[in-house]
């Protein structure tokens, strides 16, 4: 995991052979090339952009200098959504690296899909006593995955944003800040600007790789919709050897059972997009050094302020209070994926020819870096672990043997009840001594019952027979 989790100040890289500006192609090489200091990327490797401007030939240099005046106008809140989108738009468009354009959805493929979740929530059915979480089935294309999921990147990414953007506001002395406004106002437009085009890259890339709504573990598209993106099966499933139709359904039963856990585990949601507030809250901004650029800075010479922003006054410090919320996260990710990744395996394991394969295989492409744990590691600096993953699952799996689906199911009603990270290095510990508390637990409620149905323990207590229950012993004292 890098330490900057935003790709923000990273120096450009040393053009080779002195020659500098001339080489192309290689990151940030050259640096005139890249005028904000953001990481490269797929849709903009030496001008972060370009996805807006295109080439800037004369005929584009009006429309381009529009939006620049644009987004140094943007008065919105701490990241510019607007070019956000715009940019996942339009790197949605160039293609994925092997030349795949998105393309819209056709009426057979949305038949197909529509039957794939019908068909696994009826497996599914049998493996969870949670009940069908997706009222409606959707085949959806790159584009209108960006468009769907918007709304909850604003919900993990504003928070993060915030902060910063309140550094970078509050750098100045109080007296000074009115005579600043200006400066201040534009370093907050920029901010929202660093902000709008990593996050729209980062999106954008991760539309040509998802499969459905909830590939990283947290719902980002509506609520009861499932969603499965066929243009990307396509290509996940191209060289298994499996056939599309069994890709395609096992991929609906893990985007099915996502959605019982988020629909019918209220505090769920809350509790992952929570952790994502306890990091921004931990954000700690090096002022200093902000305060030193911020002083020194000249806003006519974009150089010094490429050079501002490459010496990484931006980038969020490593606080005990960020490391304690992404712990909580990751933890809780793990809890929910390794569910999904139990449950779909007892459903599609006595069904599908292929599930053994299907399973390893989206382990192991988590295992290698997937798009998850890109995505999350460019946002809010989190990297989940495929260890976490396995060993969840192994702990479901246990569960289910040791206390039946009812009994697994249960340690969703409160978070408190849940597995911690300790417990997923110790699975079985975790589970034999459930098994004990819930025998205790049972002990206790069919003693309560007891004594509803017979004599009271309260003084005063009139028993079946109408005396006293205040005598004690036989010798009536």
């Amino acid at each position: 995991m890098s330490d900057n989790p935003f790709g923000f100040g990273l120096p450009p890289e040393e053009p080779e052979n002195g020659d500098e500006g001339k080489e192309k192609g290689k990151g940030n090489q050259g640096g005139p090339a890249n005028p904000f200091g953001f990481g490269g990327g797929a849709g903009g490797a030496d001008n972060p952009f370009a996805a807006m401007f295109g080439s800037l030939n004369p005929n584009d240099l009006g429309a381009a200098f529009q939006q620049l005046g644009q987004m140094l106008s943007y008065e919105g809140g701490p990241v510019n959504w607007d070019m956000a989108k715009q940019i996942a738009r339009q790197t949605v468009a160039q293609g994925t690296a092997d030349g795949t354009r998105d393309e819209s959805v056709g009426p057979a493929e949305r038949a197909a899909v529509e039957e794939a979740v019908r068909l696994a929530d009826l497996w599914l059915d049998g493996v969870t006593s949670l009940p069908s979480g997706a009222s409606t089935a959707v085949a959806w294309s790159r584009a209108e995955w960006v468009e769907a999921t918007q709304p909850a990147w604003k919900e993990l990414v504003d928070p993060v944003a915030e902060r910063v953007g309140a550094a970078m506001g509050g750098v100045l002395p109080e007296e000074m800040q009115a005579m600043a406004g200006p400066l201040i106002g534009m370093m907050r437009s920029m901010g929202g600007a660093m902000f709008g085009q990593q996050i729209g890259q980062a999106v954008g890339v991760l539309a040509g790789e998802v499969v459905g709504s909830t590939d990283i573990g947290l719902p980002l598209g509506p609520a009861g919709k499932a969603a499965l993106l066929p243009l990307n099966i396509e290509a996940f499933g191209k060289d298994l050897g499996v056939p599309k139709d069994e890709v395609r359904l096992y991929l609906a039963l893990r985007e099915a059972a996502h959605h019982r856990l988020f629909a019918h585990v209220p505090w769920l949601r809350s509790h992952l997009f929570g952790a994502v507030e306890g990091y921004a809250r931990g954000i700690k901004v090096d002022t200093a050094k902000l305060e030193d650029a911020v002083g020194q800075l000249d806003v006519s010479n974009p150089e010094q302020l490429q050079e501002a922003l490459q010496q990484g006054m931006f980038q969020p410090e490593d606080t005990p209070e960020q490391k304690a919320a992404l712990a909580r996260l990751e933890t809780a990710l793990a809890l929910v994926e390794g569910w999904v990744d139990a449950v779909v395996h007892e459903a599609a394991k006595p069904r599908l020819t292929s599930a053994d394969a299907l399973r390893e295989t989206l382990r192991r492409r988590r295992a290698s870096g997937g798009p998850a744990e890109q995505t999350f590691a460019t946002l809010i600096g989190l990297q989940l672990r495929p260890r976490r993953l396995r060993d969840a699952s192994r702990l479901w799996a246990s569960l289910t043997d040791a206390r039946g689906v009812d009994g697994r199911d249960g340690l969703w009603e409160h978070p408190d009840m849940l597995p911690t990270a300790s417990d997923l290095d110790d699975p079985d510990g975790f589970v034999h001594h459930e098994q004990l508390d819930f025998s205790e637990l049972d002990k206790m409620l069919g003693e309560a019952a007891s004594r509803k149905d017979g004599p009271t323990d309260e003084p005063g207590a009139k028993g079946e027979d109408g005396k006293d229950d205040d005598s004690k012993g036989d010798d009536g004292k």
